[in-house]
């Protein structure tokens, strides 16, 4: 029998599809490492691990998808990284109540897929950029642009960028000029 932490840990998973011991210690205030990997240990039944760059990364498994009603099955991806930087932003602004992940917004004949969407005194929307080639960002940026110009949003969105490297970051800056966006590095809001 699932505890209620263990279980909102486990619909944490559900929610964010894979979390490091630190997003899940800010996330559920797990304290210290040895109490985090404790509670992370009798949760091994419902839990997949792997090592990303020396980083243990959790994710359901078939006992955890149906312990919290998860039809999405998740697998050791190499893109897991892109996940955790998503993560990581919602972490760092503070866990928006309405944060949404994956978010199509069409207005026809535009469509895009936001990796996440939220609304504060307006909308927010969230792009990370980890491997993605600069082209498809350009692109991105575009099918935004056209958006913004039908008034999709209802007034000008802010749009977040997380990426990897500051050869991108000012890539990125160009490329989002005359929008309201934010551009961040990974390593700003680990």
């Amino acid at each position: 029998m699932l505890s209620e932490r263990q279980e909102q840990i486990l619909l944490s998973l559900k929610r964010f599809d894979y979390l490091t011991v630190k997003q899940l210690q800010q996330l559920h205030d797990l304290k210290g490492n040895r109490n985090a990997y404790r509670v992370m240990k009798q949760l091994e039944p419902y839990l997949h691990t792997f090592k990303d760059d020396g980083v243990n990364i959790y994710y359901l498994n078939k006992k955890g998808r149906e312990a919290v009603a998860c039809d999405k099955e998740r697998k050791k991806l190499t893109t897991a990284r892109h996940y955790i930087m998503r993560n990581n932003l919602y972490i760092h602004l503070d866990q928006p109540a309405n944060w949404e992940n994956e978010v199509k917004i069409t207005l026809d004949p535009i469509s895009v897929i936001a990796d996440a969407h939220f609304i504060t005194n307006r909308h927010y929307l969230v792009e990370i950029d980890h491997v993605q080639k600069m082209k498809a960002n350009e692109k991105k940026i575009e099918k935004y642009r056209r958006l913004i110009e039908r008034n999709a949003f209802k007034g000008m969105p802010g749009v977040i960028w997380v990426t990897t490297t500051p050869y991108r970051r000012d890539r990125l800056m160009e490329l989002c000029e005359g929008l309201d966006s934010l551009i961040l590095l990974d390593t700003d809001i680990k």
